[in-house]
């Protein structure tokens, strides 16, 4: 039985990265299902419910009012216009509705909206999700009241290179906010991107963040950088192709996040769309179990219903329709 722990050091998460790739993923295959129906992939749906104008500087983010990105910035959405998204999220086979704000932190003036939005997702079945950047302990708990499943909250990369990806916040903002969430007793979605000319070195620490919280984020994203025109990173890594993660480190990084996270959903996330079907099929067998649905994530292209369709037709995998088993494990806990 796997042993679920939080005290990894970086030299045993640096060792699971410099196994032989076939010996890697047999491991975290292995992992997988002790704790997960291997055939089985949480479909999620991802909407931009306030576009850009964020006044940070994420190096990444089309969505920052540093970048050139071509990006207008818009109100947030009315909530029944979310709510007939999130219907038709649902009508599409999608279990989790994910919400995003392009906001430093939300305005105490935009709550009173936000708590509707996520009752209103939560009446038609669906799961709740929002990311609306950093959160004040106040904030968190309305948000759990309102009946909010999770909260993402990215730390984005390891702690040595964060300062050069964002400066208008530290990594301890990011941490705080984590911590706020789980306090509130919100399930924490957190993971980062790989791919911004970081070294392997800086996704040992990444991965080191997020398995020794206290506990482990019920859902961790691997996203894979999206060069966008107009963006810091994006125009920097545009002519150098060689900056582009390789497809095996790719599947390495989720195949390191699912031994040592062995009960979250490791999602596939952002960077999906320029993949091959043999690297998708390769980060499923590392133990990657969710991914986000439809055309596109906030303002970056996704695969799309339809391919999604066929490669799991092809692949015989079907939509998860139980649990994740860290939450069920939850509701089967003690009240305090």
């Amino acid at each position: 039985m796997t042993q679920i722990r939080t005290d990894w050091t970086r030299e045993e998460i640096a060792g699971l990265f410099d196994l032989p790739f076939t010996e890697l993923l047999f491991q975290a295959a292995t992992v997988h299902r002790e704790f997960h129906p291997p055939e089985q992939i949480q479909l999620c749906t991802l909407l931009s419910i306030k576009t850009g104008g964020c006044p940070e500087d994420c190096g990444y983010c089309s969505q920052s009012v540093k970048a050139d990105s071509g990006v207008e910035a818009t109100k947030l959405m009315e909530v029944q216009s979310v709510l007939q998204r999130a219907a038709q999220a649902k009508d599409q086979g999608s279990q989790r509705f994910c919400m995003g704000a392009a906001w430093r932190n939300p305005k105490d003036r935009d709550m009173p909206a936000i708590v509707e939005i996520v009752k209103g997702v939560r009446a038609m079945g669906l799961e709740t999700c929002m990311t609306l950047g950093m959160l004040t302990p106040k904030q968190a708990e309305m948000l759990k009241e309102a009946g909010l499943d999770y909260y993402n909250h990215n730390v984005d990369t390891g702690p040595e290179y964060y300062e050069r990806v964002i400066s208008t916040r530290n990594y301890q903002d990011r941490l705080d906010t984590l911590q706020n969430v789980r306090d509130a007793g919100i399930n924490v979605c957190s993971g980062g991107i790989v791919g911004m000319g970081e070294t392997r070195e800086d996704r040992v620490g990444f991965v080191h963040t997020l398995a020794t919280l206290e506990r482990h984020p019920e859902s961790v994203p691997v996203n894979a950088l999206v060069p966008v025109k107009g963006t810091v990173l994006g125009d920097m890594l545009a002519d150098t192709p060689l900056a582009k993660i390789d497809d095996i480190e790719f599947v390495r990084t989720v195949a390191v996040a699912r031994i040592t996270m062995p009960m979250s959903m490791v999602r596939l996330s952002a960077g999906r769309e320029s993949m091959s079907e043999a690297t998708q099929a390769l980060c499923f067998m590392a133990g990657a179990n969710s991914i986000f649905t439809g055309d596109k994530l906030l303002t970056a292209p996704n695969a799309g219903d339809d391919s999604d369709t066929a490669l799991m037709a092809k692949l015989g995998l079907t939509a998860l329709a139980q649990e994740e088993p860290m939450r069920a494990c939850k509701a089967m806990e003690p009240a305090e």
